[in-house]
């Protein structure tokens, strides 16, 4: 199966996997018995979303990858920080343009003021009453 590295999505063993940018095929995968992809995959569930190393254990079994908890664990703590640092990097820096909104709003007979913190692309920072 060809490799590509320009975001595509690809399947490799029944998980549809996400290539990443460059950064993430410059780290050393030598000794490791699992594919890039494998590994890649088990570091993003466990990070991506609130679940254990024997959950993520649990998903890449369901995908026939035997692979244990303690592995995943080992994995995590190897490219885990590294993932972070550089998709850290490649993402836009934010923005730092925002405003305050200000609405009169009536509750149960009476007239209340309420501040909303906004940011440039619309999304509510902090309420104020």
């Amino acid at each position: 199966m060809g490799r590509r590295r320009d975001g595509a999505v690809t399947v490799i063993l029944g998980i549809e996997v996400v290539w990443y940018p460059w950064p993430m095929h410059n780290l050393c995968y030598r000794c490791h018995r699992f594919p890039v992809e494998i590994i890649q995959h088990a570091v993003w569930l466990y990070f991506r979303f609130p679940l254990s190393f024997r959950d993520v254990e649990d998903l890449l079994a369901e995908r026939g990858i035997d692979v244990s908890y303690e592995t995943v664990r080992r994995w995590s703590l190897k490219f885990g920080l590294a993932y972070a640092r550089r998709l850290r990097r490649s993402y836009p820096s934010a923005d730092t343009r925002w405003h305050l909104d200000e609405i009169f709003i009536s509750i149960s007979g009476k007239t209340m003021y309420l501040w909303l913190a906004v940011d440039c692309e619309g999304e509510v920072l902090d309420v104020l009453a």
